[in-house]
């Protein structure tokens, strides 16, 4: 039980807000993946999908133990939706817009601590999140259109977003989000690529966001079967593309999935990986391989949360976790990249070393970029620190498109 003695003393080690030492290792939660959605949700604020007061307020009551962390979040978002419908309806159209999108993203952080796919609450809350993002299009005039991309016998949601400044037939950007965001939570990157002139696509794939919580679909290790369908189906709609200019980019689990896609598809001519990782399973296994060691009845929640999160998001049971996550092994295929690699990394990355470790294996066109303190975006993927991270990353792709 010392390794687990040892684990929690980690995960309760970061300072508290006002101690010294870099913004990164502020502590706005005892709970590692509430105080990265506090972060996340900070950083949004850039882009107008938060605010500062209602997120500290939020905060505040489930500090306080007035509120739980799920209605806490759902009740700012109901109220966010409520005063959209009013604002609507008196025909205050920018102000209803602005509450529909906060509203939306208020939404989804209340469904992402849900692990429990029997939970009504998951379905209505990602249902909300959704209808409340599509009244946020339909009224403002960002250039977002909802589509479903055909996925076996279902479909995978995305949205693709034609740039208002591109000039004809310009790159397509493919943007993958982690386990735990979804496609609209990655608004900070494709919004600089709308900006200079770059589409973008941006869908919740096998074991993520609507398609997890409304579809039913889990992971897959072989994403090159859900990337390269995705592919043809979007060129065939849409004639506004350069078919020799396709990025692609993944956020956390995202970044590892798209060495395989890229990989597999060579139509993807640069791949963005954020951060770098070899094996996600290799990292991953030893700790639930820990607790699942703990009786149910004797484990902490927020270890039995992870346990069971990964069990959901990847469709197995307890017994066959370990094996089913040895499948996400990228060691075999680094040498079959031929595309340029961005490889991106931060000094307050959860797994240290990983990103350098999968940077140094390529042999294909690659750079480095390393986010340190002075930057303000050394989190995992950049989180609360997304203005800086988007000019970065950018201005690499300007200069590689």
């Amino acid at each position: 039980m010392m390794d687990l003695k040892k684990m929690k003393e980690k995960m309760n080690k970061m300072p508290k807000i006002g101690e010294e030492g870099h913004w990164s290792n502020m502590k706005f939660n005892e709970n590692i993946l509430q105080d990265a959605l506090i972060k996340h949700a900070l950083g949004l604020v850039y882009y107008q999908m938060s605010d500062v007061g209602e997120i500290f307020e939020i905060v505040s009551q489930i500090n306080d133990k007035k509120s739980e962390w799920t209605p806490a979040w759902a009740n700012k978002a109901e109220q966010l939706k409520e005063k959209a419908i009013q604002y609507e309806e008196n025909n205050k159209t920018v102000s209803a817009y602005n509450a529909y999108l906060r509203s939306s993203t208020y939404y989804r952080i209340a469904a992402m601590d849900i692990s429990n796919p029997e939970d009504s609450h998951m379905i209505e809350y990602t249902q909300e999140g959704f209808n409340a993002y599509e009244k946020y299009l339909e009224l403002s005039d960002y250039p977002g259109e909802y589509i479903e991309i055909p996925y076996e016998d279902t479909y995978l949601p995305a949205h693709f977003y034609k740039s208002p400044t591109a000039t004809e037939n310009a790159p397509l950007f493919i943007i993958t989000p982690g386990r735990d965001t979804w496609a609209e939570d990655t608004r900070w990157i494709y919004d600089a690529a709308l900006k200079r002139g770059i589409h973008c696509l941006v869908y919740d794939g096998p074991g993520q966001g609507f398609a997890l919580r409304l579809n039913n679909i889990t992971f897959r290790p072989d994403i090159e079967n859900v990337i390269t369908p995705l592919i043809d189906y979007v060129l065939e709609k849409y004639d506004c593309i350069d078919k020799d200019k396709i990025m692609a980019m993944g956020m956390s689990f995202g970044g590892f999935l798209i060495t395989r896609a890229a990989a597999y598809d060579k139509r993807i001519k640069l791949c963005i990986n954020d951060p770098g990782n070899i094996s996600w399973g290799t990292g991953i296994i030893p700790r639930l391989e820990l607790i699942m060691k703990i009786p149910e009845k004797m484990r902490p929640s927020q270890l039995d949360f992870m346990l069971k999160d990964y069990m959901w998001k990847h469709g197995v049971s307890e017994q066959q976790l370990v094996n089913e996550l040895k499948k996400y092994d990228n060691t075999e295929l680094l040498d079959e990249l031929t595309c340029k690699v961005l490889v991106l990394d931060g000094s307050s990355e959860i797994n240290k070393g990983e990103a350098r470790k999968y940077y140094d294996l390529l042999k294909c066109p690659k750079d480095y970029i390393l986010f340190d303190e002075d930057s303000g975006s050394q989190l995992h993927t950049q989180m609360g620190g997304y203005a800086n991270a988007s000019e970065t990353i950018l201005n690499w792709i300007e200069e590689n498109v």
